[in-house]
């Protein structure tokens, strides 16, 4: 991976692709293995990136002006 710093969608597509060429099943055993771990890594990511995200939505501001919790399991009233 490069050292800029990477964006959600920048590692989905680049997942997407690593997914998309493992699939095809023509690539040598030494490139998949290596495509899996950097997979793994853009997984990982992902995860961590969604995780984040779904912490800060810890609230929502309703029409009124009103802060109720977010829970996630019930969705929108």
């Amino acid at each position: 991976m490069t050292e800029k710093q990477q964006t959600f969608a920048e590692a989905m597509t680049a997942l997407e692709e690593i997914v998309r060429q493992l699939e095809q099943g023509d690539v040598p055993l030494e490139n998949a293995i290596d495509l899996y771990k950097q997979g793994m890594e853009l997984s990982n990511f992902c995860h961590s990136k969604l995780q984040n995200a779904e912490e800060q939505l810890v609230s929502i501001v309703q029409e009124t002006g009103e802060t109720t919790a977010f829970d996630p399991l019930k969705g929108e009233n």
